[in-house]
């Protein structure tokens, strides 16, 4: 049974994004790995499309790939990525970016393998 101060699922995923820094980025799946077990890539993803009115930073939040998943589907076309190009994240001209570099790691999480997306340990 939940407890009554436990927080939501969808307050869970926003609490980790509001922390994330200006310039920096992370993905739908290494949120969902942070969060555990009842959170995928595409949950994450779910929760933040209704995450414009939660006061979030929505556009913190990108692929696997380093690339905005929103490119279309937002008014004006690519409004993430401007937002984020505002904040300093560099994109090349296939709209990527390097997660070496602009990717985020909550305190007591660090990358656990560079190759493969989502290994995370915790410290």
């Amino acid at each position: 049974m939940r407890k009554a101060d436990e927080p939501t699922y969808r307050e869970r995923v926003f609490k980790i994004v509001r922390d994330i820094p200006s310039g920096r980025v992370m993905t739908y799946g290494q949120i969902a790995e942070i969060l555990g077990e009842g959170y995928t890539a595409r949950t994450v993803g779910y929760v933040m499309h209704s995450a414009s009115t939660e006061n979030v930073p929505w556009q913190r939040v990108i692929n696997a790939k380093g690339a905005c998943s929103t490119g279309k589907l937002t008014v004006p076309e690519n409004l993430q990525q401007v937002m984020l190009e505002e904040e300093g994240v560099e994109f090349d001209d296939k709209g990527v970016c390097d997660l070496e570099r602009f990717r985020w790691f909550p305190e007591g999480y660090e990358e656990a393998d560079d190759e493969l997306e989502g290994n995370l340990l915790r410290r």
